[in-house]
């Protein structure tokens, strides 16, 4: 099946087992990375899934895509530009309606999986958007709560589930920003499992059979 035309460029892999209205799986890939990255993932992945693997909004060069900049300087050393992630957050908002319109999808039964910049993503579309999402799996991110909407506290989260995982030895995210994920979502009262691997910044093999089986029991 082709992708339709929507807002944010996009791949598919439709259910194996065919269902009216299927859950949805949206995947949102690293900085410098593309759609197809984390789409490796979509023939292991339960087969009710319809999976949408969606490429970030910004071109680098000389390739790779990224929800937002990431600055290098002397003075302020790495920095996120929080007001292209805000843009992005939105802009993953949006198109998560298109796709359930367009797709037939379940909107009651929602999840996304992202990794290191698509993870921190994740986070902030589910806590300003809890009402579009039930599922999220968050590999080697973190909580910014400046990209978050504002008021996020006061928000119905009783439908949201987490599992949040990072490498011990992450060389690009410390690990340090990721244990502070637990204590955040403790005090949502939010649904939440928290592991750490002994790897970099990457996805274990150990590690994805551990959210697989997280996310099999939940769709």
């Amino acid at each position: 099946m082709q992708t339709k035309t929507l807002s944010l460029h996009h791949i598919i892999r439709e259910p194996k087992k065919q269902t009216e209205n299927p859950p949805a799986l949206f995947l949102f890939h690293g900085y410098g990375s593309n759609e197809e990255d984390l789409f490796s993932f979509a023939e292991e992945l339960p087969d009710e899934l319809f999976i949408i693997s969606v490429r970030a909004p910004y071109n680098l060069m000389p390739y790779g895509h990224a929800w937002y900049a990431i600055h290098f300087n002397a003075e302020d050393g790495k920095w996120s530009d929080d007001k292209q992630a805000i843009e992005s957050r939105e802009a993953i908002a949006t198109f998560i309606d298109e796709a359930v319109e367009t797709y037939q999808l379940n909107k009651n039964n929602v999840t996304l999986l992202g990794f290191s910049q698509g993870s921190i993503l994740s986070y902030a579309v589910a806590l300003s958007y809890p009402e579009k999402v039930n599922n999220v799996i968050a590999l080697s991110g973190y909580i910014n709560t400046a990209i978050i909407k504002d008021g996020y506290q006061n928000r119905d989260l009783s439908n949201l589930k987490f599992y949040c995982s990072h490498g011990s030895v992450d060389q690009v995210i410390p690990v340090d920003w990721a244990r502070k994920t637990p204590p955040f979502l403790e005090s949502l009262k939010v649904e939440h499992v928290y592991e750490e691997f002994p790897v970099g910044h990457g996805v274990a093999p150990q590690n994805f059979y551990a959210f697989h089986k997280w996310l099999s029991e939940r769709i």
